[in-house]
């Protein structure tokens, strides 16, 4: 009854301790070959059933199931009937298992597997009123009675919080198939008070093969709270109606999905896988149950998904068939991956053994052995980030330039960005930090690089008592306040450069004005020159004019002086 338990899966190996597993290939891209793994779970009996004969064998290797039906006296005394069915499962459930058992055996090693980076798939199989929706949602009434779906995104939340290595994302879609049409129960968009006010989802397929689904909402759930009201919103939405089997059954097939992705820090790879919680509508007798009218329609449409389900697993079981008849049902194209393809896939066939369902008790046995009989290749769903890719493979192109230019003696003169000294100053930290003897500093082959180094840890060798980081500050400030000074300098010398050419101008008026100033000066002494010789002329013709022989009238002298010529610019 063990299933894939074991610890989580590291880089690309198989789980461990795992039987029946058989991996090829190298660890990236490891592949995992497994049948699909098959349990039964009978449903206790309600008060007025009549308790169906039948018997579980736990000491075989695999448990055995054994269904007696008793012979019909009405059939006559020739009856050749089988009595006695016998079926074997991984493990068998009876009456009195409890929620958390069903977990633990059928879930939660599939739940380990998708955090490693598989494809897995639970589904439940049975008729209508045989347990499906409580094995997989759960009851409303007690907490203990919840099913795999919210158990499930318990233990995934609970493990990725203990998982610190690896940065993981995570989303959850719902989808509904009813009468052959997908509805998405989570689109947020629309508000709908009936089924046909969901959105319509629909299948695409493209050059590979590979199902898309058209307008199927993927929500982010960051934690359990958030996750379990998705949910909960989803089951508000489904397609439930009283039948004479059962007063709330699913009249559709509901996929809740988990998708997770997860990468290591400072890694280009990634890992997504996927979770397919399923709960299919249940197979019923339309002769049995009497139901007419839109159950009636809907019923037709339950079984006939479920006989091209089973095409499906019978093609699958049969080596010999090339086709596999996977686009006759909406539902049968979405589980392909689950169904002989890349994915780890559980069932659990739900049974009510009472007299009144026996036979379709059986009718769910033998198809849960059919699909014992399919094998699954799950392979490491592992892809290159092309984003981080680009960056490591520039990081590596300029490794390669440092080394060449170390190799051929031609070294950058440029200086290093402040980027590129952040992250030296980050690097000698580790490296100071870092205890392990055979620590080394890689740097590359950039001498600028490494003559910085040398300088820097000179710095904090020399001031022990300041970090590196203060360090690194002060030559920033340092830098900043050059670049600042050097700015107001240029601003200064342009000042000065004005004002020096103002100066010069001023000076140049000054010379002029200096110029004409001695002009005007030379004048002026040469007219004080005239007047003093004119004087000398005055008193020497009055002495004259007083001895009689060198007299002359003063009309004479005022007529002289008359004649002496004046300059405009003197004052009176």
């Amino acid at each position: 009854g063990r299933a894939w338990a074991g610890s989580r899966s590291r880089g690309g190996a198989c789980p461990p301790a795992v039987p029946g597993y058989r991996c090829r290939g190298p660890a990236a891209a490891a592949m995992v070959e497994e049948t699909i793994r098959v349990y039964a779970r009978v449903k206790p009996l309600g008060r007025r059933q009549q308790a169906g004969s039948y018997s579980v064998d736990d000491e075989e290797p695999l448990p055995s199931l054994e269904i007696t039906v008793p012979r019909d006296l009405a059939d006559g005394f020739i009856n050749n009937k089988r009595e006695s069915y016998k079926f074997k499962f991984q493990k068998i459930f009876d009456q009195e298992a409890k929620q958390d058992v069903i977990f633990d055996s059928i879930a939660k090693p599939v739940a380990e597997c998708v955090l490693a980076g598989y494809n897995g798939t639970v589904f439940a199989y049975g008729q209508t009123g045989s347990g499906k929706t409580f094995t997989i949602t759960g009851g409303a009434e007690r907490y203990s009675d919840r099913g795999i779906i919210p158990r499930t995104l318990s233990y995934i939340f609970e493990q990725l919080q203990k998982d610190s290595s690896k940065v993981y994302t995570t989303h959850v879609s719902y989808l509904e198939i009813y009468n052959e049409c997908g509805y998405d129960l989570l689109n947020p968009r629309h508000e709908a008070s009936r089924m046909e006010d969901l959105p319509k989802v629909t299948i695409m397929e493209d050059s590979d093969q590979n199902i898309h689904l058209k307008n199927l909402s993927l929500q982010q759930a960051t934690n359990e709270e958030e996750a379990l009201n998705l949910l909960f919103l989803g089951d508000t939405n489904r397609m439930i109606a009283e039948t004479p089997m059962n007063q709330a059954s699913s009249r559709s097939h509901c996929i809740f999905t988990i998708h997770i992705s997860s990468k290591e820090p400072g890694s280009a790879t990634i890992r997504r896988s996927k979770l397919h919680l399923v709960d299919l509508a249940g197979s019923e007798r339309v002769a049995k149950t009497g139901i007419g009218g839109h159950l009636l329609t809907e019923a037709k449409y339950i079984n006939l998904s479920l006989h091209y389900l089973e095409q499906v697993i019978i093609a699958l079981a049969e080596k010999n068939r090339s086709h596999i008849p996977y686009r006759n049902s909406m539902m049968t194209s979405v589980l392909r991956d689950s169904l002989g393809g890349n994915c780890m896939t559980t069932m659990i066939a739900t049974l009510a053994i009472d007299k009144r369902n026996i036979d379709e008790s059986i009718s769910t046995c033998r198809f849960a052995q059919r699909v014992a009989l399919i094998k699954n290749e799950a392979v490491l769903n592992e892809e290159i980030d092309p984003r981080l890719m680009i960056v490591q493979l520039k990081k590596e192109i300029q490794d390669l330039k440092d080394e060449l230019a170390l190799v051929t003696g031609k070294q950058r003169t440029s200086e290093l960005s402040q980027e590129e000294l952040l992250q030296l100053d980050e690097l000698i930290e580790a490296f100071l930090k870092d205890n392990d003897p055979d620590s080394s500093l890689d740097v590359g082959a950039d001498m600028r690089k490494i003559k910085y180094c040398f300088v820097h840890m000179k710095q904090i060798m020399n001031h022990p008592m300041t970090s590196h980081k203060k360090l690194l500050s002060q030559d920033i400030s340092e830098e900043k306040n050059s670049k600042k000074e050097a700015e107001e300098l240029e601003k200064l010398k342009g000042l000065l450069q004005q004002r020096d050419n103002e100066i010069n101008i001023l000076v140049a008026t000054l010379k002029k004005e200096k110029k004409k100033a001695r002009d005007a000066l030379s004048q002026l002494n040469a007219t004080s020159a005239g007047s003093t010789v004119l004087e000398q002329s005055l008193s020497m013709s009055l002495e004259e004019s007083q001895s009689p022989s060198k007299s002359f009238s003063l009309k004479e002298a005022k007529d002289f002086r008359s004649s002496v010529p004046r300059l405009p610019f003197l004052s009176r």
